[in-house]
C-alpha cells in the first residue's frame, strides 16, 4: 500500500517515507438508541516518525459491496508523529451517551464523485459493513491498490479490503481501532475496542467545518407558516426530496424567507452556498 503522499513544493519524497497518516479508528453507531456516542467518527493518525501533511486529500465512502460514490474534502492538515485528527460524521439522532469533544472537522456535506452535493442519505457510516478510503485526491477509488489510495479499510462483510481479510464489524458500543502500525492487512491491523476518539486540539485546520456558517444558514429546521427563514445571503439554494429529486431552486438574502407552500408535508434537504462554502440542512414541513 502506498503511504507516501505527493507533496506540493520542493520536498523530497524520501523525507516523508516514514510519515504515514492512516485511518486509525472508525465508529459507526453514532446516535443509535443504546449507542455509546452521539455521532459516527473517523480518526486519522500519523503513525510515522516525521511530520506529514495532506493537501487535496479526501475521505471516500462505499457500501459493503458497492462502488465508492461519495466523499468529503480534507483541509491541508499537518500532523506530527503520534498526532490524531478527529472527523465527526453523521448521527441517527435517537441516542448516544457522549458527545464528541473538540472534533477537528465536522462533516456536514457529502459530495458525489462528480462533485455535486449528496442528498437523501445523510452523513453517516454503514453500521456493520462498509469501506472507507483515505485518498490523495477526489478521483474515485476503485480498489485498495488504486494509485490515489493512502489508506483503505474494509470492515465487516465487504468485497474489498487490504490484505487477506476485512477488519471486524463495529457495533453501537464499540469502534474498530488500529492495533499497532500498518501491515496493510485489515484483519490484522484492526480490533474491536471501546471508542477512544482523540483530536489534536492545537491544529488550526478546522476551517471547513463550517459550523459558524451553517448556524447562519436556516434559522429553524421546522418550517413555519409555509416559509423557510434564512440567516444569511445564500446563493444557489436547492431543495431536494429525500429520494434525491430537486424540487425547488432560489437565491435569498439574509433575513428573508422562501415560501414552500407548493411542497408536500415531509422531510427535505436544503443546500446552498454561504460565504463561498457549501452547506446543507435537513428541514421538516408538517
Amino acid at each position: 500500500m502506498k503511504k507516501v503522499f505527493t507533496f506540493i513544493g520542493l520536498v523530497s519524497i524520501a523525507a516523508f517515507s516514514n510519515a504515514q497518516i492512516v485511518i486509525n479508528e472508525i465508529y459507526t453507531g453514532g446516535g443509535i438508541l443504546g449507542a455509546a456516542i452521539t455521532n459516527d467518527f473517523i480518526e486519522l493518525k500519523n503513525i510515522g516518525s516525521s511530520t506529514a501533511s495532506l493537501n487535496g486529500a479526501t475521505i471516500q465512502y462505499a457500501s459493503a459491496t458497492g462502488a465508492f460514490t461519495q466523499y468529503n474534502n480534507l483541509p491541508n492538515i499537518t500532523l506530527g508523529p503520534g498526532q490524531t485528527y478527529l472527523i465527526q460524521q453523521g448521527s441517527d439522532g435517537l441516542g448516544g451517551l457522549i458527545n464528541l469533544l473538540n472534533p477537528n472537522l465536522i462533516v456536514s456535506v457529502l459530495l458525489n464523485i462528480d462533485g455535486s452535493p449528496s442528498v437523501g442519505v445523510g452523513v453517516g457510516l454503514a453500521l456493520t459493513s462498509g469501506k472507507v478510503a483515505l485518498a490523495s485526491n477526489a478521483t474515485q477509488v476503485t480498489s485498495p491498490t488504486s494509485a490515489n489510495v493512502l489508506d483503505f479499510v474494509g470492515y465487516g462483510l465487504v468485497n474489498q479490503y487490504e490484505g487477506a481479510g476485512s477488519a471486524p464489524s463495529p457495533t453501537i458500543l464499540n469502534s474498530i481501532t488500529r492495533t499497532n502500525g500498518d501491515t496493510n492487512n485489515n484483519n490484522v491491523d484492526f480490533t474491536i475496542t471501546l471508542p477512544t476518539p482523540q483530536s489534536s486540539g492545537t491544529l488550526a485546520v478546522s476551517n471547513i467545518s463550517n459550523n459558524s456558517v451553517k448556524s447562519q444558514f436556516i434559522k429553524n429546521s421546522f418550517v413555519k407558516n409555509e416559509e423557510i427563514t434564512f440567516g444569511a445571503d445564500v446563493k444557489e439554494v436547492k431543495i431536494y426530496s429525500l429520494s434525491g429529486q430537486l424540487v425547488k431552486t432560489a437565491s435569498v438574502k439574509g433575513g428573508s424567507t422562501l415560501n414552500i407552500a407548493e411542497l408536500q408535508k415531509g422531510n427535505y434537504i436544503v443546500t446552498g452556498t454561504v460565504n463561498n462554502q457549501l452547506v446543507s440542512q435537513k428541514i421538516t414541513k408538517d
